[in-house]
């Protein structure tokens, strides 16, 4: 550790060039983390007493305000932790570097071997001087249009970072920029399109299908739901109120579909369209295993409602199995991916029939004689649904 270090391989030697590294030889590496940890390790390579970095980035997500991905020496791959929106408010991010850096500090540097009343005073430099840590610096990492995301290094060298070890880190800086926001804005695509149209939908439009037109035809089971008496409730409600509402249906509904293999397609105004492909096993039987597990989900929601008296959610499920158009569909210049066919309209009309007949759950024949041997079903019986030239036999799913 006292020998001269080889901080010009950095940027020159064979093998030990991180930037020409970073530059043309991340390609193939589709995850920031992977490559964060190996540029570690190839700064460590380099001659730079690196022993602790971290990666801050910021990202659009519905849950998490970003992530921060962080190396250790002797880690050959790094860890990720997600960060919770309301970070900010909380000690942890007040008065830490993270907190100065997104103040606009453009270098954070702490001598952690100096007696600590002389120093910053935040519990992350209290933690890595226990750590055996000796010098701390942290930077801003500038993506396109001004976007500040932070990377930190730290060393248990003695007498920490020489001049030409900060020199070499700085070097790496820009082109980690790059290589980081690549990554980063590939991720963001890959998370809005599964916010807005699911999973699956969100892989098929990043592998190319964006044509107006284009599809494929897939059998499936459909399921729509929709609130009962929601335009009273909106009119009548505030607006916070209706929308906190909204959100906790949502999830009541949402979550037992997607972990049991469905996927949402859209939300629409109080209702949402889901499909549970046939090409996954036990398809339909999962549909109903989604339902029962919401159903308990709404009945202990109606009870949290009560509690503030708000009066109960009332909703209507229709359920049929068939052929179905699984693609974009729209205008020249503004499409959605969806489902259309004979089949989407019978779950629609079902749904709608749920009111009428005073059941909850709705299964058309089709849908049952694929779970009947599973699942108690009521018979209902034969009724005219619109649209269509034949009674439908339908069955009700009490969960």
């Amino acid at each position: 550790m006292n020998a001269p270090p080889n901080t010009n391989s950095v940027t020159t030697p064979p093998g030990g060039d991180v930037v020409d590294w970073l530059t043309n030889g991340t390609r193939d590496e589709r995850f920031i983390d992977n490559i964060f940890a190996e540029m570690c390790i190839r700064l460590q390579q380099a001659g730079i007493p690196l022993k602790r970095s971290t990666l801050h980035v910021l990202i659009q997500h519905p849950q998490w305000l970003g992530a921060r991905i962080m190396w250790s020496d002797g880690m050959r791959e790094a860890e990720i932790a997600r960060v919770d929106y309301d970070v900010r408010e909380r000690s942890e991010y007040i008065g830490s570097p993270a907190n100065e850096i997104h103040d606009g500090a453009t270098e954070l540097r702490e001598n952690l071997e100096q007696d600590s009343s002389l120093g910053r005073k935040h519990a992350i430099y209290d933690e890595m001087r226990a750590k055996g840590l000796t010098d701390y610096v942290a930077w801003p990492l500038y993506h396109t249009l001004g976007k500040r995301h932070i990377v930190t290094f730290a060393t248990d060298r003695p007498g920490g970072f020489d001049d030409a070890h900060i020199a070499g880190l700085k070097r790496v800086l820009p082109v980690l920029a790059l290589v980081s926001e690549i990554r980063v804005k590939n991720r963001l695509a890959r998370t809005l399109l599964e916010t807005y149209v699911g999973s699956h939908a969100g892989e098929l439009i990043l592998a190319g299908a964006t044509r107006r037109g284009t599809g494929t035809t897939v059998r499936a089971a459909i399921m729509i739901c929709d609130l009962r008496d929601f335009t009273k409730i909106s009119d009548n409600w505030p607006r916070d109120d209706v929308i906190d509402l909204l959100n906790d249906y949502f999830d009541a509904m949402s979550e037992p579909i997607a972990r049991h293999g469905g996927e949402i397609l859209k939300f629409i105004g109080d209702g949402l369209l889901a499909i549970f492909p046939l090409s996954q096993p036990n398809a339909c039987a999962n549909l109903l295993h989604a339902v029962t597990e919401a159903r308990r989900a709404m009945v202990a929601l109606n009870e949290r409602n009560s509690a503030t008296s708000r009066a109960p959610l009332n909703y209507g499920i229709g359920v049929h199995v068939g052929d179905v158009m699984y693609g974009n569909i729209g205008s020249s210049t503004r499409l959605d991916f969806t489902v259309i066919g004979p089949a989407v309209n019978m779950a629609s009309r079902l749904e709608a029939l749920t009111k009428q007949l005073g059941k909850t759950v709705l299964l058309s024949r089709a849908f049952a004689e694929l779970v009947e041997r599973e699942f108690e079903l009521e018979r209902v019986g034969e009724y005219e649904v619109r649209g269509f030239s034949e009674a439908i036999e339908l069955f009700a799913y009490q969960g």
